[in-house]
């Protein structure tokens, strides 16, 4: 029976996205390296898909993430209104990619020059994503760290000029040395959402606003 039961939940929800009016909306996830990006989008896949699945690989490396990756018809439900969204991790875009950064994590030049490289051009792949591929933005910030830099003031700029709809994410409050205030002061005219990706802390007010920025 339960099998039976899951099946026909499955049909249902392929039927209402092949016969639905709207498409997909396509929000892509954004931020510096390191704030938390692919976390949040596994997070996000898990806990509204039944397979348990994942977007990427989660590390501490750096630009672990060089290539935009994408899942598609996630349907997440709050108060009895479904939001469909393809997800749309994108690497952490950076000024400048060093390939010491790697060397640092005991990664072998070689290796450190290939990921910089592939790093590099990822970068520039985030950005077309930004100009040309995505109906909205959740910008992914670590709270811990200090919000006011020119990557993050030069992306969340492009986005309003895009007037891409965006909603920016405090995370890593599980830190000790988080401030979501500091956060706030940087971007007074954006609300600012606080979370735990890695701990699942107050995911449930991020899917409310999912549905309300980008429903």
């Amino acid at each position: 029976m339960g099998l039976l039961t899951n099946l026909r939940s499955s049909i249902s929800r392929a039927a209402s996205t092949l016969f639905s009016d709207e498409e997909p909306k396509r929000i892509g996830i954004y931020g510096p390296p390191n704030a938390g990006k692919t976390t949040l989008s596994n997070r996000i896949v898990r806990d509204w898909t039944e397979h348990g699945d994942v977007v990427g690989p989660e590390s501490h490396i750096p630009h672990e993430t060089r290539r935009a990756r994408r899942k598609e018809n996630i349907e997440i439900e709050r108060d009895g209104k479904t939001v469909t969204i393809d997800v749309v991790d994108t690497p952490g875009v950076t000024t400048k990619v060093d390939y010491t950064e790697f060397l640092e994590h005991d990664i072998e030049k070689d290796e450190a020059v290939r990921r910089s490289r592939e790093a590099t051009e990822g970068v520039a792949e985030a950005m077309h994503w930004l100009r040309e591929d995505v109906d909205g933005v959740i910008y992914v910030l670590d709270s811990s760290t200090d919000p006011f830099t020119q990557v993050n003031t030069m992306l969340i700029g492009i986005i309003e000029s895009q007037e891409l709809p965006v909603l920016i994410l405090a995370n890593k409050i599980d830190l000790e040395e988080s401030s979501v205030q500091r956060i706030r002061n940087a971007f007074p005219q954006h609300e600012t959402i606080p979370l735990s990706a890695l701990e699942g802390d107050n995911m449930d007010e991020v899917y409310d606003k999912i549905a309300e920025y980008f429903g």
